[in-house]
């Protein structure tokens, strides 16, 4: 069967030519040119690859990377992107993109990379780790179980899972609750903060021995959420 790419990319030109290219290479190629459309195909579909432009309507590809990242998928990403600074390509390439590629650019070269990409990921690993510790607490990422405070166990929710990542990889950090909700929610507008603050006292009772004063799980008054290991 031919490998799948998500190809995102605003500039309806460029997206005709990349598409047309890959088709020819064999590729099976879907498109997209909005931000929150591309995370919903990743986050619903299977692709072997994702060509990901970094300035987008409604999302952009910076933020759809992390949040793909969340749910410990792996898929290939390649950044597109008018952005050619040396701190746009690390931070690209610190929140989980794979390659990183300026405009202009070769399209023999783009191929190149996609063919190099795609190579290197049927051997992949995978690269996040499947079970957070703290305390005498534990997170499986896979199997969606935690273990709480009092050593019982307990079977979470994939959104669940997908916070305390959010938290876990950004930790001692303040995370926005704006944030939360365009990472995890996405476009599902009936989600407010209070919807998050329930997720917190949950977490609260699973891993904190005093709820009411609680030392991993805290919320700061008109901003977001710390998790503090």
């Amino acid at each position: 069967m031919p490998q799948k790419i998500l190809l995102v990319e605003d500039e309806e030109s460029l997206l005709d030519v990349i598409k047309l290219n890959l088709e020819l290479e064999g590729y099976d190629v879907t498109s997209v040119s909005n931000g929150k459309v591309a995370l919903h195909e990743i986050q619903n579909n299977r692709f072997d690859l994702v060509i990901l432009d970094v300035m987008l309507p409604e999302m952009d590809g910076f933020s759809i990377c992390q949040a793909v990242r969340l749910d410990n998928n792996q898929v290939p990403i390649l950044f597109l992107t008018a952005k050619s600074s040396s701190e746009d390509r690390v931070f690209g390439l610190k929140i989980g993109g794979d390659d990183y590629l300026s405009k202009p650019f070769n399209l023999e070269e783009l191929l190149l990379r996609v063919q190099l990409l795609l190579k290197r990921n049927s051997g992949s690993t995978g690269k996040q780790d499947d079970v957070l510790k703290f305390g005498n607490c534990e997170v499986n990422f896979i199997s969606y179980e935690v273990k709480g405070y009092d050593g019982k166990r307990h079977q979470i929710t994939k959104r669940e899972i997908l916070l305390l990542r959010l938290l876990s990889e950004r930790k001692n950090e303040v995370v926005s609750r704006e944030e939360i909700l365009e990472k995890i929610w996405g476009e599902d507008v009936s989600t407010t903060s209070r919807t998050i603050d329930n997720y917190i006292v949950a977490f609260r009772k699973y891993f904190e021995e005093n709820a009411k004063e609680p030392k991993y799980f805290h919320s700061i008054r008109g901003v977001g959420y710390r998790f503090t290991p």
